[in-house]
């Protein structure tokens, strides 16, 4: 008689746990529940179908559970049923939950999508122009299917990678997506996992690399299952500020790791994914020799079959030692999000420096060190936070800072979920627009930014009862942090996350990158010039140096071969008069002089007219930026 382990080699699996379809017919199924004696698969026989005897699946050494029903098929459905208690309950690893979390598992087959993008050679980091994406609100039907007719767009402006925001399988009809309790499931209020495939196999058609967001520091409140196979899931030792942490580095974590390491390969595996952008990962606590991040990024790779992958993070704690990757405790990162560039420029362009943002100042001088040197804050004492933050990263390569004017949590954390271009004049939010698309880092553009969407996107997330009371006094009181906030009226003004118009009011309609071209334009060209320049494409921060030129003006200098050198100057402030002109950045290469290369104020883009240089009075209008490039001497 054959043994356990000559059985599940029989059996060929992608994954360790979960129900896949075998070549020969019929679907093997594995689980871990070591806190059980006993667990058999449940089928949920459709109507007028035969009835099919439940299959009791036969107890591995080291708490999996596993076994082979020949009847079963892609498309069936199926539950653990647990020590013979009444409770059926979903697959901790289901690959679709087609009746959200509370239902029942259906058999995916993932070999059935045909694949067409053989030649995809995946990303590589230099060059990247990344685009956050929200699949529920990017369009108004929030499917795979309607988001694909709008990839040739993306692809037009100069977007490289889609971001999407998570996927897994929550609770409710509506969210953000990091409540997630079914982590290998994509949620069936997009689509079936097959329209999420051909959604990512359309984006390398049309040359655009899809990376998504995943939640590895915790689950969601309602609908998480996976206590009752194993309290091991859970840290008794680490706690994040969403509860309970995952168990990295306990007791019993070894199924654990292999459960979050099996689901970073699976995206890259079965759906083709380009990369993962982990969610806070300073909430991501591991003691153990290798962190779980760099297990993560390794399997992402190896999953990847030789294309290029890229793993990008969340990092409170500006940890730059995830960068270098010399350090196996913290794990490595490719890139990490800069925040201290979006709030010195959001404290620059609006003058309000409540609540975090008071930590900046909104200087040329911090805008210009976050382009140059990428995290603000290297280890300096944060007086709000009482703590030294972040760690030194001068030798950081500049690419690895991914930069932004605007993403999900800071828009739809903020009081009324604004976008910046409603929250500064036009001639500012172009300037920095300028300054995002043409520094030396990543940048990445949160959906409808190109058009300025008229859309707000607020926090929804469709909870019901106690829960929902509970996030929206919650949400409230972390609002009344900014002090404009904390008033009695205050509260009257804030959108319901449980309300379906505040999910619905932050749709985009895609028809405003028509109506609001003059974004849409500004956003093209700065894209093409970061593309095709070949100074700026090199994103050499080392080879960049900067200037104030007032209180709120200053200019960037950027090296390029043999005195092809480009000069950016940006004013946030009012009309300067450039005299004196004591600058030596400001003076142009060697038997060359200045010409005017790019503006903000072109009239194409809602400006009032570049006007004319003059090399003897140097005239940079308010609210402004300008690109220089050198030209002989007549």
């Amino acid at each position: 008689m054959a043994t356990i382990s000559q059985k599940r080699q029989a059996m060929a699996r992608r994954l360790p746990v979960g129900a896949e379809v075998q070549r020969n017919g019929g679907v093997h199924f594995r689980v871990w529940a070591p806190r059980r004696r006993k667990v058999e698969v449940n089928f949920v026989v459709a109507a007028q179908a035969a009835a099919v005897e439940p299959l009791l699946l036969t107890a591995e050494d080291d708490g999996y559970f596993s076994g082979f029903a020949p009847r079963a098929s892609t498309g069936t459905r199926y539950g653990f049923r647990l020590d013979d208690e009444v409770l059926v309950l979903p697959d901790p690893a289901s690959r679709r939950q087609p009746e959200g979390p509370h239902g029942p598992s259906e058999v995916v087959d993932p070999a059935s999508y045909v694949w067409r993008d053989g030649q995809w050679p995946g990303i590589s980091l230099l060059g990247q122009v990344f685009y956050e994406m929200h699949i529920g609100t990017f369009t108004r039907e929030g499917t795979w299917q309607a988001a694909v007719r709008h990839l040739p767009a993306l692809a037009e402006l100069g977007i490289t990678t889609l971001e999407v925001m998570p996927v897994a399988e929550f609770d409710g009809q509506f969210g953000w997506g990091y409540d997630g309790v079914d982590l290998f499931a994509p949620t069936r209020l997009y689509g079936t996992p097959d329209d999420f495939r051909h959604f990512v196999d359309e984006a390398h058609r049309h040359g655009l690399g899809v990376m998504l967001d995943v939640v590895y520091n915790h689950f969601g409140p309602v609908g998480n299952y996976l206590g009752q196979f194993s309290a091991a899931y859970l840290s008794p030792k680490h706690r994040t500020d969403w509860g309970e942490a995952v168990n990295f580095d306990g007791d019993n974590c070894q199924p654990v790791r292999e459960f979050f390491i099996a689901n970073a390969g699976y995206w890259a595996d079965e759906f083709h994914i380009d990369g993962l952008r982990l969610d806070a990962v300073q909430a991501i606590f591991d003691d153990s020799s290798e962190h779980i991040v760099a297990a993560v990024r390794r399997r992402v790779h190896e999953a990847a079959g030789g294309r290029n992958t890229l793993v990008v993070a969340e990092d409170e704690f500006q940890d730059s030692r995830r960068l270098r990757g010399g350090d196996p405790h913290s794990g490595r990162l490719d890139a990490a999000w800069n925040d201290d560039f979006h709030h010195s420029a959001r404290v620059a362009s609006t003058g309000h420096a409540e609540y975090y943002f008071g930590d900046y100042l909104g200087t040329p001088q911090e805008l210009i060190s976050a382009v140059k040197w990428g995290y603000l804050y290297q280890g300096q004492w944060n007086h709000r936070q009482e703590r030294h933050r972040g760690f030194p990263a001068l030798d950081v390569e500049a690419p690895q800072f991914v930069i932004f004017l605007q993403n999900h949590d800071q828009i739809g954390n903020s009081p009324q979920g604004r976008r910046l271009h409603e929250l500064t004049s036009p001639g500012r939010h172009r300037a920095l627009t300028a300054l995002l698309l043409l520094a030396p880092g990543t940048p990445l553009l949160f959906q409808g930014q190109e058009f300025s969407a008229s859309s707000r996107f607020q926090y929804f997330a469709d909870h019901q009862g106690e829960l929902a009371e509970l996030v929206r006094t919650g949400r409230h009181d972390c609002l009344r942090q900014f002090g404009r906030m904390a008033g009695p009226d205050a509260a009257e003004h804030l959108a319901d996350p449980a309300d379906r118009l505040t999910f619905e009011a932050s749709k985009l309609d895609h028809a405003e990158r028509a109506l609001h071209a003059e974004a849409y334009v500004l956003h093209r060209d700065l894209l093409r010039l970061r593309r095709e320049d070949p100074v700026f494409a090199a994103q050499r921060a080392d080879r960049l140096h900067g200037s104030v030129l007032s209180g709120e003006a200053f200019l960037l200098r950027y090296l390029g071969r043999e005195g092809d050198d480009r000069l950016l100057l940006v004013n946030l402030g009012r009309d300067l008069d450039c005299r004196p002109m004591t600058d030596p950045l400001l003076v142009p290469p060697s038997g060359r002089r200045w010409k005017l290369l790019w503006s903000s104020e072109s009239p194409c883009y809602g400006g009032a007219g570049a006007g004319v240089l003059d090399p003897r009075h140097w005239f940079l209008p308010g609210h402004a930026a300008i690109v220089l490039a050198p030209e002989p001497l007549d």
